[in-house]
């Protein structure tokens, strides 16, 4: 999607919105046949045309299927293969270039079987690949404008609409790839680290696409409209943030962290960790206090691995604490060792759960009932960096109500020249 194309969108703010809308809900569920049936709903309304269809490549057969067309019933479409040499699908999929028609069945490629199953005579045909990185996952096709033929406009339309459906579809796909895998084996540590290690890896480019088209409409729109892509945007970016945690467990979990130790003050350590937090700390009406002693405590540590872990213990103090409150964050020597903190006013800790919240997507609240977010990581990740370095990290409260605290306790080093 090129500049100009964008911007002949931002000519259009119905359409627009319509497309910031589309992603919202994209990025809100995970059902596959919902997804579907959004897609060619949306597309149908957005070009005032008479019906879409999804195409989806299948990696087994080397084909084209019908995933999903306005008013049909998918599973008699799925049926019917589309042969990827003689289909006007197929030349868009294998070229990834939209082909617009006005005459279709002129065309040699035009595939009647289709048309014969939902029973209508498809006379004008817009058609985009629907692609994800450096690939393509199907096609997304328009028939019959209403008012007149379609045109580049439309195309550029349905490119973009393409493009979000291709991730959000992948990502319906990984999702029920890994529900059945979890079904089959539920308790495989070795099936964890990998759906880990893929989910971040494949959602990452996926959620860049999508955080830079909402740049983009952000920057181009007003009022309404740029607060819909700023919520795109906004939940893009935290769910960018849960891959980053899955990434770093993964890669925990598969003894390949490398550390880059420096002796370093344990106090330009945590100021360093803090620095993110003090502008979500300030919107809360929260204070990041410093409790350090006149004299600098020297550690042998990776800075940016033992910020990390403290940025994870600084975004649970954070999230769980009321408006208004202080986070302390302090330093003292513990004999040859240095020991630190993160002390919150929060919600507090069960006693009988002080160590069981270090455990991998652990959560103290029930999954049906929670009132905070997070996949339950951001700890264990912070104990596997500590480990790593020689450390040690445990958690203290009284139990609900009382507030937390988070101690590490790291190996103390010589005062660098």
């Amino acid at each position: 999607m090129t500049t100009g194309q964008l911007r002949d969108l931002a000519s259009h703010p119905h359409q627009l919105k319509r497309l910031v809308e589309l992603s919202v809900t994209l990025n809100s569920t995970l059902d596959l046949d919902n997804l579907l049936q959004l897609i060619t709903a949306t597309a149908t309304e957005l070009l005032d045309c008479e019906a879409s269809s999804i195409l989806l490549y299948d990696e087994k057969d080397k084909r084209l299927f019908f995933a999903a067309a306005t008013g049909s019933n998918p599973e008699e479409l799925a049926k019917i293969p589309v042969p990827l040499d003689s289909s006007l699908a197929g030349t868009i999929f294998l070229t990834n270039q939209p082909i617009i028609l006005s005459n279709v069945e002129n065309d040699p490629r035009h595939f009647p079987l289709v048309s014969d199953q939902i029973q209508l005579k498809v006379k004008t045909l817009l058609g985009v690949p629907m692609p994800i990185k450096d690939r393509t996952v199907g096609v997304l096709e328009a028939v019959n404008k209403r008012t007149g033929v379609f045109d580049e406009h439309d195309a550029s339309l349905l490119a973009v609409a393409a493009a979000h459906a291709a991730i959000a579809i992948n990502n319906a796909r990984l999702l029920r790839a890994t529900q059945k895998a979890l079904e089959r084996v539920k308790e495989s540590d070795l099936l964890k680290s990998n759906f880990l290690a893929l989910a971040s890896h494949e959602l990452r480019t996926p959620l860049n696409i999508i955080m830079g088209y909402s740049t983009v409409l952000k920057e181009d729109s007003k009022g309404e409209l740029s607060d819909h892509a700023s919520q795109v945007f906004t939940a893009a970016r935290q769910m960018r943030s849960i891959l980053d945690e899955m990434n770093n467990l993964a890669i925990l979990k598969s003894d390949e962290m490398l550390l880059k130790l420096q002796k370093v003050p344990m106090e330009d350590v945590l100021v360093f960790a803090c620095e993110e937090f003090h502008d979500i700390a300030a919107a809360r009406k929260q204070s990041l206090v410093y409790d350090f002693a006149d004299e600098a405590h020297v550690v042998n540590v990776d800075i940016d691995k033992t910020a990390q872990a403290f940025g994870n213990i600084l975004s649970n103090a954070l999230r769980f604490s009321p408006e208004g409150t202080d986070i302390t964050i302090g330093v003292r020597k513990d004999g040859n060792q240095v020991l630190s903190w993160v002390q919150d006013q929060g919600i507090g800790i069960p006693t009988d759960k002080l160590e069981k919240i270090f455990e991998e997507f652990y959560q103290i609240e029930p999954p049906n009932t929670r009132h905070y977010g997070g996949l339950g990581i951001g700890l264990t990740i912070a104990r596997g960096l500590i480990d790593a370095e020689g450390g040690k990290i445990w958690a203290e409260s009284q139990g609900k109500g009382t507030g937390s605290t988070f101690k590490v306790l790291l190996p103390g080093a010589p005062h660098p020249n």
